[in-house]
């Protein structure tokens, strides 16, 4: 038997039937509402465009990214010509600063660490400071060298600064030493620009007591301490950390005032209060600020003695 044949009649599209007028898109079934329509039609409008979405996007990225990079290097320049102006603007000062490092032996390692932070301070402090000093660095060597070999090996690199392994009675004459220790009978008044202070990088929690003035007279050379109790009353003990003493001295010959020095750089925590020229309580060192915590980081009590 044959088999039935599907008579079902063909008809072609009829112009406007399926496909719109305007773009060829599938037209919107009758049966649809015209809520339903639009939004068909705005689905199939947002599907042809996609690729034309993620060129844009692309471009306003690579827009974004440009102005990124122009804002960078504008950035960087202005910078590089603040730190330019900033060295042409400071004088540097005459006047030496000695970091003594000869107690290597007589400190912990950890004690040697903290040294070894509030030399950075001091390095750092001097860098940036209006009238810098001549730096230098005595006795390098032993725990010293080490903890800065293994934790900053840049310092290889710093400038502005003499490192030498000699002591500093090696490197500097004899009449320009003097040592400031806080055991000293001489108060410094003023700075003597042809002289070199000497700083004794000692961290040892007061066990030896006095050894720096003791060095001082062994060598015969002139010792002084800070005018601190002139100026100053504080809770705690007058020795200061490596870092303290090398900033108050920055600050003297930015500010020409011991009493300003002595506020702009003591930590909040030594409780300090300013003394007026006859003794008396002037006024209290700001105790609502925000202590130091640099400062404080690398501040064990050390004796500049």
């Amino acid at each position: 038997m044959a088999a039935a044949v599907d008579k079902t009649e063909v008809r072609a599209p009829q112009p406007g039937e399926g496909l719109s007028a305007e773009d060829g898109r599938a037209a919107p079934s009758p049966s649809l509402s015209k809520r339903q329509q639009k939004k068909l039609l705005k689905q199939q409008k947002w599907e042809e465009e996609r690729d034309l979405r993620k060129q844009r996007r692309k471009e306003r990225k690579l827009q974004r990214r440009q102005q990124r990079q122009s804002l960078q290097e504008e950035e960087k320049a202005d910078l590089q010509n603040a730190r330019k102006r900033f060295r042409r603007e400071s004088r540097p000062s005459s006047l030496r600063l000695v970091v003594d490092c000869s107690f290597d032996s007589l400190m912990l390692t950890k004690d040697v660490q903290k040294l070894h932070k509030q030399i950075q301070r001091c390095y750092a402090e001097n860098r940036r400071a209006s009238h810098p000093v001549q730096f230098y660095l005595t006795s390098m060597g032993g725990q010293l060298k080490q903890s800065m070999d293994e934790k900053d090996k840049g310092w290889v690199n710093w400038k502005d600064i003499r490192i030498k392994t000699e002591h500093y009675s090696e490197v500097l004459a004899r009449e320009d030493l003097v040592y400031l220790t806080s055991d000293s009978p001489n108060v410094l008044t003023e700075l003597d620009h042809s002289k070199a202070y000497v700083i004794g990088g000692l961290v040892d929690h007061n066990h030896h007591k006095g050894i720096t003035f003791e060095k001082a007279k062994e060598l015969g050379i002139d010792h002084a301490q800070l005018p601190l109790s002139t100026f100053v009353k504080m809770n705690s003990r007058k020795v200061l950390a490596v870092n303290h003493v090398f900033e108050i001295m920055l600050a003297y010959l930015e500010k020409s005032s011991w009493q300003e020095a002595f506020f702009t750089v003591l930590p909040q925590r030594k409780g300090a209060v300013a003394l007026n020229p006859g003794g008396e309580k002037d006024q209290e060192f700001s105790s609502d600020s925000e202590p130091d915590t640099k400062s404080l980081e690398s501040s064990e009590k050390i004796e500049n003695s």
